[in-house]
């Protein structure tokens, strides 16, 4: 089973599960600026209504590209560390998958794609000026 991630939408997440490349279930709600907050307890339910723990979970996938600098972070973040933690693959819905590698094992990461610079100091660079 495949657990999709999407957070570059800003104000919703939208995340589901996939069997053999068919969706079989879709969660979006609304996150304005409380991706971080409820991510974890949405795949926590999404799991439970469909009687999936963690564990049966064979690869992660995440939208890397769009959205926000912030809510962007959010997603890929906790993708990696979900998918390093339960020691399955993950890969990006557009490309920038990496291999770490070190002494005990690899393991791959995905990395954000930005379009654009952050705007997250722009507020204050305006007062300053």
């Amino acid at each position: 089973m495949t657990l999709y991630i999407n957070t570059t939408q800003n104000d919703f997440i939208e995340i589901g599960l996939k069997d053999k490349n068919k969706l079989v279930a879709v969660k979006k709600f609304k996150s304005h600026r409380t991706q971080a907050e409820k991510l974890l307890p949405v795949i926590e339910k999404l799991l439970k209504s469909n009687k999936l723990k963690l564990s049966d979970l064979n690869k992660l996938e995440i939208e890397n590209r769009g959205g926000s600098f912030t809510s962007l972070r959010i997603g890929v973040v906790t993708t990696n560390a979900l998918a390093y933690a339960l020691g399955i693959s993950v890969a990006g819905a557009n490309g920038k998958t990496k291999t770490i590698k070190n002494a005990k094992k690899s393991f791959n990461v995905v990395e954000p794609i930005y379009g654009r610079e952050p705007d997250i100091t722009a507020k204050k660079r305006l007062a300053n000026a």
